[in-house]
């Protein structure tokens, strides 16, 4: 995003996993007043409206149920989204960033739990990072910058690693991936 034509404008991040169902809709989409009972009173703009001509980061994507599967791949396709309770179509210009930790192509091959529809249509440049296990060669360059992460956040504190710590880090299998590493560090810290 921050190296894109749309740096300047908004960037939006939603945990779609982390959102209960029921509440998916609303979140992305935006609801009018009246739409549900316990709404905010003169509704509110959903993640889509609110990214206008910036960047719609959707983290978490093969956690979101198939029936907002639909709604969302409508959304992408057209360009327009309808708020919750409104027949009125608002037009977005957005860019997605789609993140998951599961295996989309698995899902759709053997759980039907991923439209492929709309997997080919996120599918437009894919970034597989592997996973920390993988990437020795990262461990100390990420456990740096994540002390001198805490370093600003915290004050003084630990100014390096002992060689033998870096070494266990290195060895290590990571099955928390980068968190668990940013986690031990703060820990440590």
């Amino acid at each position: 995003h921050e190296q894109s034509d749309r740096r300047k404008q908004p960037f939006v991040a939603v945990n779609t996993g982390a959102i209960p169902k029921d509440l998916i809709a609303s979140e992305l989409f935006g609801y009018v007043d009246g739409a549900f009972t316990g709404a905010k009173k003169g509704g509110s703009i959903g993640k889509f409206e609110s990214a206008h001509k910036g960047t719609l980061f959707l983290d978490e994507i093969g956690d979101m149920p198939l029936d907002l599967q639909v709604i969302l791949l409508r959304a992408i396709e057209t360009k327009r989204i309808i708020r919750i309770g409104e027949s009125k179509e608002r037009e977005v210009d957005i860019r997605i960033i789609a993140a998951t930790n599961g295996d989309l192509e698995e899902e759709i091959a053997y759980n039907d739990s991923f439209r492929s529809d709309l997997y080919y249509r996120l599918n437009v440049l894919n970034i597989n990072i592997p996973p920390l296990r993988e990437r020795a060669e990262d461990i100390e360059a990420l456990a740096w910058r994540f002390l001198h992460e805490f370093q600003e956040v915290y004050g003084d504190g630990p100014k390096g690693f002992d060689e033998e710590v870096m070494q266990l880090f290195i060895e290590y299998p990571w099955p928390g991936n980068i968190r668990e590493l940013r986690n031990i560090v703060e820990r440590a810290f």
